[in-house]
């Protein structure tokens, strides 16, 4: 009984607490629905007055955006009135401009008109005149036909060969002082820059031959070289294209060819020939095929020293292997090459004296006679010969220009032609430099003096220094002071256009006038 009451006792209170529990939580309940309505009407009041100031500034925001672009279309507006009005200023003045253009125009026009009229009434009163003067004139040259027994054409023709006679005697006169003249400005300083350029470059004397010689130790190897039957020199012979004589010369043995590279390829094969001791015909054709090799590489090898010497830089390997086999060629007994190269710092030393472009002119000057180591033979000089292989291998035009004219055959267009002309011969006319063939030399003075014989009145003729002046006596009843001085210049210009030579050459006509009698 005892544990039903209490479980009845924990029921009831359960119930009780359940009860209490449930008052409390509706009274927590209304209190927080108070404490929530409190609230929503207090955010409610506090969103009412945000709203109403947001509303507040907008409106404030908007008053002032409109107010700012009212002022914005204002000035607008102002500043295209005021260009409209600058238009149309513009537009006034242009048409006052137009309207004052137009009656200036007009003023002219009538000016012109007056003075066309004016004109027209001189043009036929002038041509009234000039009939008129017709007529006096004819009547003027049929009264001196009269009275002079000539015709209007013989007295001109009469008069114009006094006045030819006449004007070119002054002319050559005027050539003559004009020449002087230039001679006396230019000449000082046209020596000066040759000389100078003279003195600063260091030659040497080069006379070459067309035979070798090959020294050898005894006359015993002689008959080795010969070989059996003259078998060995044979195909030496027919490997090299030289010549080789064996003869009575002790302890030598002589190489003939005109063309220096196979000289050289014969003796250098023959030193390793004899050095190495096998010689017969097999040995022959492999040491000839070797050194031939060699000599190519050392043609090209010279080549490249020889640019790199001059500074110049970016020449075609054609052009280079062109410049070594210069060494094996020689003209008139100077070599080829070092006269090249002697052009070359001439023509370089001059262009600077000049101011010209320095590098340009070296480069003109060593390739300036290419022309003359040609790998097959040409009809064409070598001056335009080496011009074509300039051009071929991409030259500059000046270079190919200078190339071409350094002998006449083009004409000179740029400045550094008439240089290389110049440095040609003055490298090929110094003592010593070439060796010519005396009859060669001799008919050349002949030439000039055969020249000299062509024309009128000439009595004698002489060809002295070298061939660098031609005198030649005048006979004094034939030839006046100022003829002589025609005549001069006439001698100049045609050995100037008919001959070949180098250097200049210089003509002193001399005439003299004597008066002899004889004391009985």
């Amino acid at each position: 009984m005892n544990i039903v009451l209490l479980i009845i006792a924990v029921i009831a209170g359960i119930a009780g607490g359940f009860a209490i529990a449930k008052m409390l939580e509706k009274s927590n309940v209304s209190n927080l629905i108070k404490n929530a309505k409190k609230e929503a009407g207090s955010i409610l009041k506090d969103a009412n007055l945000e709203a109403e100031n947001i509303k507040k500034d907008k409106l404030l925001q908007a008053k002032e955006k409109f107010l700012e672009l009212k002022s914005e279309h204002e000035k607008e507006i102002l500043s295209k009135d005021k260009k409209m009005a600058e238009v149309e200023k513009r537009i006034r003045d242009k048409e006052s401009q137009v309207s004052s253009e137009l009656a200036k125009a007009k003023k002219v026009n009538d000016d012109f008109e007056a003075k066309t009229n004016e004109y027209n009434s001189k043009i036929e009163l002038l041509d009234k005149k000039q009939i008129e003067i017709e007529k006096m004139h004819k009547s003027q040259v049929n009264q001196l036909e009269v009275i002079s027994g000539l015709s209007a054409d013989d007295a001109r023709e009469q008069l114009v060969e006094s006045l030819k006679a006449e004007a070119k005697t002054k002319a050559m006169s005027h050539i003559q002082e004009t020449i002087e003249e230039a001679k006396l400005t230019a000449a000082q300083e046209a020596k000066k820059v040759i000389i100078s350029t003279i003195q600063r470059v260091g030659t040497e004397e080069a006379v070459e031959n067309c035979v070798s010689v090959f020294n050898i130790e005894s006359d015993d190897v002689k008959g080795r070289i010969i070989g059996r039957e003259g078998r060995n020199i044979r195909a030496l012979e027919a490997a090299t294209g030289v010549e080789i004589i064996v003869d009575d010369t002790p302890e030598a043995i002589i190489l003939s060819c005109f063309d220096p590279v196979r000289r050289e390829i014969a003796r250098l094969s023959l030193h390793k020939l004899v050095t190495d001791g096998r010689i017969h015909p097999a040995r022959i054709e492999e040491v000839v095929a070797k050194t031939t090799k060699q000599i190519d590489d050392e043609i090209i090898e010279v080549g490249k020293r020889t640019v790199i010497d001059l500074g110049i830089h970016g020449l075609h390997p054609e052009l280079i292997k062109t410049v070594g086999r210069m060494k094996y060629r020689s003209s008139y007994g100077q070599n080829l090459l070092q006269h090249s190269r002697e052009v070359s710092k001439l023509c370089g030393i001059m262009a600077a004296e000049l101011g010209l472009n320095v590098k340009l002119a070296k480069r003109a000057g060593l390739l300036h006679d290419i022309g003359k180591v040609p790998d097959a033979e040409s009809d064409l000089p070598h001056a335009l010969l080496g011009m074509q292989w300039a051009e071929k291998y991409g030259e500059k035009e000046e270079v190919c220009n200078a190339i071409g004219a350094h002998h006449d055959e083009i004409e000179m267009k740029y400045l550094i032609s008439p240089i290389i002309q110049v440095c040609d011969a003055i490298s090929g006319a110094r003592p010593g430099a070439r060796r010519q063939v005396l009859d060669s030399y001799i008919q050349r003075l002949k030439d000039l003096e055969e020249i000299a014989f062509g024309f009128n009145g000439v009595k004698n003729a002489y060809a002295i220094q070298a061939g660098r002046e031609l005198r030649v006596i005048v006979e004094s009843e034939k030839v006046s002071d100022d003829m002589a001085q025609n005549l001069s210049f006439e001698i100049s210009q045609k050995i100037q256009t008919e001959m070949t030579y180098p250097g200049q050459v210089k003509i002193t006509v001399i005439r003299e006038t004597r008066a002899v009698n004889i004391a009985k």
